[in-house]
């Protein structure tokens, strides 16, 4: 029997990379979690060409697909109503755009639809499993075409990889892959990767594929480039937590719930970490000589992942999250390190406290405490929307 997806997490990572000479990519993926239905809905579509036309194009039918799906429309229909609205290429009779559907239900179900891209695969336990498909004819403005229906029963390690013809037709005319990388050999690259890495996950699988497709047309691509990869596993838990208890009383509350946490630890705030060090009776080990990135340098203490400063950090985290820009920060950056820790990471939950810092703020205008609070809702918003993690917020 398949594992709930209660008890297991579906991680979802994706990697693009533009044709050679054009700002955007011709390929677009879309994703949704459906947390009143623990429902997840990917998209990846492949416009046709390359540039502006083709991201329009592939936008226009990832979008339709993602919303006809999360109302439970039937496939066929979706599928008919995304032909028609789409133009048909005069010369070759095909339509503009091709698209790849995976809806997964709480109960690990998946149900796949495919038109025209390169066929999705499965691991498990090493082993390439290619669906079985049932073929459903579809009418257009160019007459019938034909989709792939299937369906899955995901098992914990389970990893779906689907991509665009960018990856499979990669290295093209080369030497050493003449007809391109094809899907034999994007499969034997999978199971070798997993093998050297077995825990690797979603997201940097999707960018090894796309780097390595990168790599085989020699640094310039001759197509667009995506990769999408799920990941159904054990989750990993991840506790922020920042500021303290509205009440002194609620100190031993906090550290209780700190240190029982089960998965890996944040604090942000100074005083929310001078706490936890009097309550559980741990020193705090600030390091001094660590270079200055915009906020202050982290601290450390036994049994804490990491500490840093509070609101700051909390902003630029925020503000990181939103744009996406990872690769513009230093390694050694705390919030590069907070980033690493959060994109590893599937259930994050954000412990805010609620006291007011009489030292920085008027306590008949709480402005520190809203700030906070607006901060830790913008992040659990972005977390959700744009990188499909399960978020709890609560307060104390």
């Amino acid at each position: 029997m398949p594992a709930n997806l209660k008890n297991a997490f579906l991680e979802t990572g994706w990697s693009q990379l533009s044709k050679a000479g054009n700002q955007v990519c011709g390929d677009t993926i879309l994703t949704r979690r459906i947390q009143s239905e623990n429902r997840y809905v990917a998209v990846l579509s492949d416009g046709l060409g390359s540039g502006i036309r083709a991201s329009v194009l592939s936008t226009m039918t990832a979008g339709m697909a993602l919303n006809f799906t999360l109302c439970h429309e039937p496939v066929k229909r979706t599928a008919e109503t995304i032909m028609r609205t789409l133009p048909v290429d005069s010369k070759r009779n095909i339509s503009y755009s091709t698209f790849t559907i995976l809806d997964v239900d709480c109960q690990g179900d998946m149900s796949i639809v495919e038109y025209d891209n390169p066929p999705l695969f499965l691991i498990r336990n090493l082993e390439i499993i290619f669906p079985q498909r049932e073929d459903v004819a579809a009418e257009g403005p160019a007459g019938f075409k034909t989709m792939h229906l299937s369906q899955l029963s995901l098992k914990p390690g389970d990893r779906i990889v689907v991509v665009s013809d960018g990856v499979v037709q990669s290295g093209i005319g080369g030497a050493v892959t003449p007809f391109g990388w094809e899907i034999d050999g994007l499969t034997s690259y999978v199971q070798a990767l997993l093998v050297k890495i077995p825990d690797i996950s979603a997201r940097d699988l999707a960018a090894r594929i796309v780097s390595h497709s990168h790599a085989n047309d020699h640094l310039i691509p001759a197509d667009d480039i995506s990769s999408l990869v799920f990941y159904y596993r054990e989750p990993r838990r991840l506790l922020i937590c920042s500021g303290p208890p509205y009440d002194n009383s609620r100190d031993a509350y906090l550290a209780s719930r700190v240190d029982s946490f089960a998965g890996r630890k944040i604090i942000c705030g100074g005083t929310t970490a001078q706490i936890l060090a009097r309550e559980l009776n741990r020193l705090i080990d600030v390091d001094l000589t660590a270079p200055m990135f915009g906020v202050p340098p982290e601290s450390r203490m036994d049994g804490i992942d990491m500490i840093t400063e509070g609101i700051l950090t909390l902003g630029k985290l925020a503000e990181t999250l939103a744009t996406g820009d990872f690769d513009s920060l230093s390694t050694e950056s705390p919030i590069a390190r907070i980033i690493s820790l959060v994109m590893d990471s599937d259930i994050i939950e954000l412990l805010t406290g609620t006291r007011i810092n009489q030292a920085h703020q008027d306590p008949a205008l709480p402005m520190e405490l809203e700030i906070r609070r607006n901060v830790v809702k913008r992040i659990a918003r972005i977390l959700e929307e744009k990188y499909m993690k399960e978020v709890k917020v609560s307060y104390i």
